[in-house]
């Protein structure tokens, strides 16, 4: 597809909007007219619309405009929002009735609502949905702003936004630990070569976040880096939570007693914050049934459905994840909404978009399990969904399934199959795992035989060694490429200097 380009005033708008908000005394910054804080941002992409994000310095009215031309002859407004205090002056808006397969070009302005003042606009861009068939691209990874390591801009920030946007891809799926709440950042950390990361602080990220605003500005941290806010600028995203948006291996149930650290020991009062913090600060789509719901289907035309689950919001506590009878993981509603939503789709390829692995086994402490492993042997605790929800698409004839994830900090290739599995009623399926886009590596893990995984190819650091930054290069991200042509999907695994590290082409199983 055609690269989109933009004048050097558009794409320095964001930076300069945010650069002088920070820098501006508050005295003066309160007199002048207002401004966006953070850039802008589009999600939740469908065939008609998208959402649209962005945040003001103060109290004001939100004014979108689109249009099919980056002039913005002919642009199009849409009704004004007020924004404020209740989402920390964020506002997001449906943009409804577009046409298909259309590059659209919006603008966000604020206006001061006690005399009208006007912000300078932020633009930003994204391509609608198709309803026919034509080649689709996107990316994928996670792990943002970890285990201590920030923002470096003497080091480039987060430079793997920057690596991602120069593929323009369809859009962006975030497989969760969008931030790190629970790891305060130091100023200053010595590395084994000699040199200092040098991270920017803010008050937010000084402490575990606990009250709503500490959440936000885990959020806001992240938007300060200029490769982010320029992704986010041309590239909508699909946002997925897992554990650090709350804290590390979280549970409902969960009470941090031991963790002298938390004054609030609650998870579930911890999580509802957290909850609210990450649907204010990223353009997600939001259901009337149940506001906070992470897990959704994002349609992106003939070729390709993604799903979204939580594997996090709904399951029990963390055990040694041996119990016989099952434990829930992805709860009742969820489990019936994607076996519903699976059987409905008529797209070639679904994408179950995970935030933990399933094969892999990640801990909780000495005895307890993270994610749904819990080593060999047969079905047992939170394992039970996995297998009925495998079992069910063997059984409903539910085609070309592919499962992306993060979570691990190191990047893989995973192969399912019943002939090597404990557990064997399901057909073979891929899993990718990709990350960290801006964390520490880790790895590699252990792995479990219930459902037969076989590693095609990993890279991680080597054994021994953890927590490497940002600095030595192994950030990893997915690229998914899917033909019109063939309908052959393309699966490469890539580093922050994009590298092409591994590889593969599926073919589809056609009816």
């Amino acid at each position: 597809m055609p690269r989109i380009t933009f004048t050097r005033r558009q794409a320095l708008m964001g930076t300069a909007a945010l650069a002088g908000g920070l820098a501006m005394p508050g005295l003066v910054r309160a007199a002048s007219r207002p401004m966006l804080t953070h850039g802008v941002q589009s999600g939740d992409v469908a065939h008609d619309g998208a959402v649209i994000w962005g945040r003001a310095d103060r109290e004001a009215e939100m004014w979108v405009e689109w249009s099919t031309s980056d002039s913005f002859r002919d642009a199009h407004l849409m009704p004004r929002l007020p924004v404020g205090a209740p989402t920390d002056n964020t506002g997001k808006m449906a943009l409804t009735g577009l046409p298909s397969d259309q590059e659209i070009f919006y603008r966000v302005t604020m206006a001061d609502l006690s005399d009208g003042t006007k912000s300078e606009p932020v633009t930003g861009h994204f391509r609608t949905a198709p309803n026919a068939a034509r080649d689709v691209s996107f990316v994928w990874s996670g792990d943002v702003a970890g285990q201590g390591w920030g923002i470096d801009e003497d080091r480039g920030g987060m430079k793997t936004y920057a690596t991602m946007l120069n593929h323009n891809p369809d859009f962006f799926l975030h497989s969760g630990d969008t931030v790190y709440a629970d790891g305060p950042l130091q100023e200053r950390v010595d590395l084994a070569d000699g040199t200092v990361w040098k991270n920017i602080v803010t008050e937010a990220k000084m402490k575990v976040a606990e009250t709503l605003d500490e959440f936000r500005g885990q959020h806001l941290y992240n938007l300060m880096d200029a490769n982010v806010r320029a992704f986010n600028a041309q590239v909508p995203v699909i946002a997925q939570w897992d554990d650090h948006e709350v804290t590390n291996n979280w549970y409902p149930n969960e009470m941090l007693d031991a963790d002298d650290r938390y004054a609030v020991k609650s998870a579930r009062l911890l999580a509802a914050r957290a909850g609210q913090a990450f649907h204010e600060m990223l353009p997600t789509r939001q259901s009337l049934s149940e506001p906070r719901r992470i897990y959704r289907k994002v349609a992106y035309g003939p070729l390709l459905d993604v799903f979204v689950i939580d594997m996090r919001t709904y399951r029990g506590d963390n055990t040694a994840n041996d119990e016989d009878g099952g434990t829930p993981f992805l709860g009742a509603e969820q489990m019936a909404w994607l076996k519903r939503e699976l059987t409905n789709s008529t797209a070639v390829w679904k994408v179950i978009a995970a935030d933990m692995p399933i094969g892999m086994m990640v801990r909780d402490g000495d005895t307890a399990m993270e994610n749904g492993a819990n080593g060999d042997g047969p079905v047992r605790g939170r394992e039970a969904d996995i297998a009925a929800m495998l079992s069910f698409i063997k059984h409903g004839g539910i085609r070309n399934t592919v499962w992306l994830t993060a979570d691990v900090h190191y990047t893989a290739a995973h192969h399912y199959s019943p002939d090597r599995a404990v557990f064997q009623d399901f057909e073979p399926f891929w899993e990718f795992v990709s990350g960290p886009l801006h964390a520490g590596t880790f790895g590699p893990s252990d792995y479990d035989n219930t459902f037969g995984p076989e590693v095609r190819f990993a890279k991680h650091p080597d054994e021994g060694q953890a927590n490497l930054p940002p600095s030595d290069g192994m950030q990893f991200f997915g690229k998914v490429d899917i033909s019109a042509a063939t309908k052959v999907m393309t699966v490469s695994l890539m580093d922050r200097e994009d590298v092409t590290l591994w590889s593969t082409e599926l073919e589809p199983a056609l009816a």
